[in-house]
């Protein structure tokens, strides 16, 4: 049996784990909500605790709690922000009350049992810690803060990552050309270079449009408290929160000019998630890419090879597969899917709250941790480190009958389609069947169809 205490809320006395930093209103969540087994995102929590911070400071410098009250909580804070432990004091279900209450209450209550014993005296959850705040403001003040710094120091890195990387590995592959391929059948020939530096760009488009986004996502609720008004707030609260906010972080957050629209709704979340959607679709696009460029390798294209990481079957021996392409297909799968929550509970703001906070929250941080970690997977172990197999790649390009557009101009179309259905038809080179079909000479016609100068465009 586990050791317990009577701790009291404003319902009434209630078993708590006697060793357990948290109290009453973190015991009946725990028992509310066992739904899911899992707890708000780390990266969440510690944005709590740093807004937590942000507001004492706030509060010990206008005055409305102690000088010592004030380094008491942001001495808590810290200890907790060091914790190797952290998570075992925030075990509140993702799935709770849609404002996310019981997660501020849970941030408040530990943070008064660790500052009381560095005050010295009682601190109050409520009255202290909470002190100008509702959780009505500060959760979606936290969602914006913890998917800034979760981008700003782990996404936008990890894309230019894999920017940089698709972007040195299209210099080293530039010398290679290679059947290009629209509808999935034989087109136009491309460089390497080419088709790899369209992907460089699909990432760094992404980077863009997220950047684009941060200085929404650094503006805040904080100091509407209840419904937007700023009931219990002192006048200058949500300034000195947003100044002390950007020390703790290195970021720069600042009020929102609107309270109301941050409390009551999450259209800069879902506007985030939608980006981050559109992102998981260019890491799907290249993933599929080296999945057909690497298939076979006898049956399929054949043209690169991918770092062989593990066994490919249980029960065919010698079997290589596709592995971290796969992997980033199902993050980008869970990422989509993680928008498509995101947008439901965009649609639930009723009036002055969204009623469904945590969702959002944990959507967000694991769409942005998912496509962080599956960026540098796919730089590092499948795009810097594939083998490019020159021979496919020639033996696909000799046979190409679509080499023929490039005589559209001098015989033109309908000469240049019954050639390429005819070497398609007698499976012949199409410079073989061109030479017997029009007046070009062997050389006009290999200066015509070189596969390396077709892809340079012009006449």
């Amino acid at each position: 049996m586990t050791a317990t205490r009577i701790e009291r809320d404003s319902m009434g006395e209630l078993e708590v784990p006697s060793e357990a930093l948290y109290a009453a209103q973190t015991q009946r969540a725990i028992n509310n909500f066992p739904i899911s087994g899992r707890p708000m995102p780390l990266p969440f929590i510690r944005a709590l605790i740093l807004a937590k911070m942000a507001a004492a400071k706030a509060n010990g410098d206008l005055e409305q709690i102690p000088a010592g009250m004030q380094q008491a909580i942001c001495e808590a804070a810290e200890e907790l922000l060091n914790s190797d432990d952290l998570m075992q004091h925030f075990p509140v279900d993702i799935f709770q009350t849609g404002s996310g209450t019981s997660s501020n209450m849970n941030a408040n209550e530990v943070l008064a049992t660790l500052a009381s014993k560095y005050y010295g005296s009682t601190i109050s959850p409520n009255d202290h810690i909470n002190y100008g705040q509702s959780s009505n403001d500060i959760i979606p003040s936290v969602i914006h803060i913890s998917a800034a710094i979760e981008i700003e120091n782990k996404l936008l890195p990890a894309l230019w990552h894999l920017s940089k990387t698709i972007r040195n590995k299209a210099e080293t592959v530039d010398q290679f050309v290679k059947t290009g391929r629209t509808h999935l059948m034989d087109a136009m020939p491309i460089r390497m270079s080419q088709s790899l530096n369209g992907w460089a760009t699909q990432v760094e488009q992404a980077i863009f449009q997220l950047q684009l986004l941060q200085p929404s996502l650094q503006t805040l609720a904080q100091g509407g408290t209840a419904v937007g008004t700023g009931i219990n707030a002192h006048p200058e609260f949500a300034a000195k929160f947003n100044e002390h906010l950007s020390e703790l972080t290195g970021l720069t957050f600042r009020p929102a000019e609107n309270f109301f629209s941050h409390i009551g709704s999450q259209d800069i979340a879902v506007m985030v998630s939608g980006q981050l959607k559109a992102t998981a679709v260019a890491v799907l696009k290249i993933a599929n890419d080296l999945r057909w460029m690497n298939s076979g390798p006898l049956a399929g294209l054949g043209e690169i090879e991918l770092e062989a990481l593990q066994p490919g079957s249980s029960i065919m021996p010698g079997k290589v597969n596709p592995v971290i392409p796969e992997a980033a297909g199902m993050v980008a799968a869970q990422v989509i899917g993680n928008d498509s929550g995101i947008t439901l509970a965009g649609q639930s703001g009723n009036f002055e709250l969204n009623v469904m906070l945590p969702l959002v929250a944990s959507n967000l941080l694991d769409s942005i941790k998912l496509l962080s970690n599956a960026c540098h997977l796919l730089a590092d172990k499948a795009i810097s480190s594939f083998k490019v197999n020159q021979d496919k790649l020639n033996e696909a390009l000799s046979r190409n009958p679509i080499l023929v557009t490039a005589l559209n101009p001098i015989i033109g179309y309908a000469n240049a389609a019954e050639i390429a259905k005819q070497a398609y038809k007698e499976g012949r080179p199409v410079i073989d069947v061109a030479e017997e079909n029009t007046e070009l000479s062997r050389e006009e016609l290999k200066q015509l169809l070189d596969p390396a100068k077709l892809t340079k465009g012009g006449i």
